[in-house]
């Protein structure tokens, strides 16, 4: 049964509405409906939460579903995440380095600088926002 199925049917044998819920977790009435429906998946601190409120364990909660048990590993793996903010932080040494060696051979063309400086802040600051987002 999928994670969907069960949260829905520990919300009924427990007698609570969506959104006594929602309060008791701090979300929305909404994102309970998403859970229940399965158009997104509770984070592993919520699927806590959520096995303490309905008196339910984490193992009969969350065994049998691999999509739940896929999202929990995607957005819990430090080591995946970690690897790919190295991987952003690399392309954009190179993608600055190339627009400056670039330079290098158009000189006198002031639009070109301008147009790196300008690729150079995008790129930095998508980059600035996934550290900060990550924190």
């Amino acid at each position: 049964m999928e994670i969907g199925k069960k949260l829905k049917n520990a919300r009924v044998q427990s007698g609570m509405t969506q959104e006594n819920v929602a309060e008791k977790i701090n979300v929305s009435r909404q994102t309970i409906s998403n859970w229940e429906n399965e158009k997104s998946y509770p984070d592993i601190i919520n699927v806590i939460e959520l096995s303490n409120l309905y008196s339910i364990s984490l193992d009969e909660l969350l065994k049998g579903d691999e999509k739940m048990i896929e999202h929990l590993e995607e957005s819990t793996n430090v080591v995946k995440s970690n690897q790919k903010m190295i991987w952003a932080i690399i392309v954009n040494i190179i993608v600055v380095a190339l627009l400056i060696a670039l330079n290098m051979f158009i000189p006198d063309n002031r639009y070109f600088l301008v147009g790196i400086f300008c690729l150079m802040v995008i790129t930095s600051s998508a980059l600035l926002y996934q550290i900060i987002k990550k924190f």
